[in-house]
């Protein structure tokens, strides 16, 4: 009988440490993902299950509690509508152009990600909300307030309206799109947009047929991601809309109410429902990254 080589006895406790590996990273994922995210996300459905279903369906369906979630979602996807556009543009240039001060701008883009909501929320009011550095040139008596009263506008409020739900929510989802859609577009391949222009094709119909394509996933996944953000938002909106009820009283905003008054019921049926409807967006997020992937092995073949 040959006695093992070294070689062999390495290889055999290779395959041997391989084999160990998966079972201790299953076993850390599990772990880390179960008591960081599975665990709440459980408990919030059990405590909410122990309530009547009559008493869980009041709740969710207070009509305060309703608008609060067409307040909600209508503000968050005009907010991620409008980061779709001009955050894929400002993708575009901080990728295709080069200026003074593009890195500086480059590292702008993630500030929200960087400061709390509530001194996101403080700043934007210092600066829109009434006797702000520029809310106070949109009040009536100014230039610019006569000018939009000549069109039947009486008041531009930033605070305590819509716009200033539809300002904190762009201004805390824009980074999901244009980080999103950045390394994309370093991606690109300038050959491609090359073999374009050889075979006739002008600047537009070379983006609108040939890069844009390759960008949609992207920009779906970013919307998408921005969409789910501007729902959860929680601290510029409490500083800046001023939250009144029927008018600028979103679903998070909802949900501390009732805590401050020991209504946990009331707030976790809410939860539930900001909680499913986080989920199916996530949900649609994964399916368009899936998609997108497809796209591309379908394309490369």
């Amino acid at each position: 009988m040959k006695p093992l080589s070294f070689l062999a006895i390495a290889k055999s406790n290779g395959r041997s440490s391989h084999q160990r590996q998966p079972v201790f990273a299953w076993g850390l994922v599990l772990t880390y993902l179960g008591l960081l995210v599975v665990l709440p996300i459980s408990s919030l459905f059990w405590k909410t299950s122990q309530a009547a279903p009559t008493e869980l369906w009041t709740r969710i369906t207070d009509p305060v509690a309703v608008t609060a979630y067409f307040l909600s979602f209508s503000s968050a996807l005009l907010a991620a509508l409008i980061n779709s556009v001009f955050g894929f543009i400002l993708a575009w240039i901080l990728v295709r152009h080069q200026f003074p001060g593009r890195r500086l701008a480059d590292g702008l883009v993630d500030l929200p990600f960087a400061i709390p909501g509530v001194v996101a929320g403080i700043t934007l009011l210092s600066l829109y909300g009434p006797g702000g550095i520029a809310g106070q040139w949109l009040d009536p008596g100014t230039p610019i307030g006569n000018f939009f009263q000549g069109l039947g506008i009486e008041e531009i409020n930033f605070t305590a309206s819509f716009l200033g739900l539809l300002l904190a929510q762009t201004f805390s989802s824009l980074p999901f799109v244009v980080r999103t859609v950045q390394p994309i577009l370093l991606e690109l391949e300038p050959e491609v947009e090359e073999v374009a222009y050889t075979l006739g094709a002008s600047s537009w119909q070379s983006f609108w047929r040939v890069l844009f394509p390759q960008l949609l996933p992207a920009i779906l996944t970013g919307f998408t991601l921005a969409l789910a953000r501007g729902v959860g938002e929680f601290g510029i909106i409490f500083m800046i809309s001023g939250n009144i009820p029927f008018e600028t009283l979103v679903s998070t905003v909802y949900i501390f109410q009732r805590l401050e008054e020991f209504d946990f019921s009331g707030a976790a049926a809410v939860a539930i429902v900001l909680l499913t409807i986080s989920l199916v967006l996530l949900g649609c997020a994964n399916w368009v990254q899936r998609w997108s992937r497809r796209w591309d092995l379908n394309n490369g073949q």
